[in-house]
C-alpha cells in the first residue's frame, strides 16, 4: 500500500510550512490526486489518518479533489475526458494524444487555524 508513504510525504510537506511559535495550528490540507495516478484516495485518507493520529496534526482534515483523466490530440487538438485510460481521439481517432490531466499528485492547499482568536 504505497498510499501510506504518499501521506508521509504529504505530511512532510504540510511540517515544512508549518509555521513555528505563532500559535497557528493545521486545520485543512487539500490535494489533487488524478484518476489515473494508481493512488487511492481512501487508502489515502486511511494513511494520513493513522500517521497523525499521534501527532501535532491529529484531527486535520485531508480534502482530496479528484482530477479527471483528459488527453489532448496532437493531430486535431481536440481535449477529452476519458472514463477509461484508451488513449485514441474520439474525433480523428488518432493515437497521437497527450495526456493533460489525470496522473497528478499534489498539494494545492494548506489552511491553518488561528489559535490566537
Amino acid at each position: 500500500m504505497h498510499e501510506v508513504s504518499i501521506a508521509q510525504e504529504i505530511i512532510d510537506i504540510v511540517n515544512e510550512y508549518l509555521p513555528s511559535e505563532n500559535g497557528n495550528t493545521v486545520k485543512t490540507v487539500k490535494v489533487d490526486i488524478g484518476e489515473f495516478s494508481n493512488i487511492l484516495p481512501e487508502a489515502l485518507s486511511f494513511g494520513f489518518e493513522v500517521l497523525t493520529c499521534n501527532s501535532e496534526l491529529k484531527g486535520v482534515e485531508l480534502i482530496i479533489n479528484k482530477i479527471p483523466l483528459m488527453i489532448g490530440c496532437k493531430n486535431c487538438g481536440k481535449r477529452t475526458q476519458l472514463e477509461e485510460p484508451f488513449f485514441f481521439c474520439s474525433k480523428c481517432e488518432s493515437a497521437d494524444v497527450e495526456i493533460l490531466s489525470g496522473i497528478e499528485m499534489k498539494v494545492t492547499e494548506i489552511e491553518f487555524n488561528d489559535e490566537k482568536e
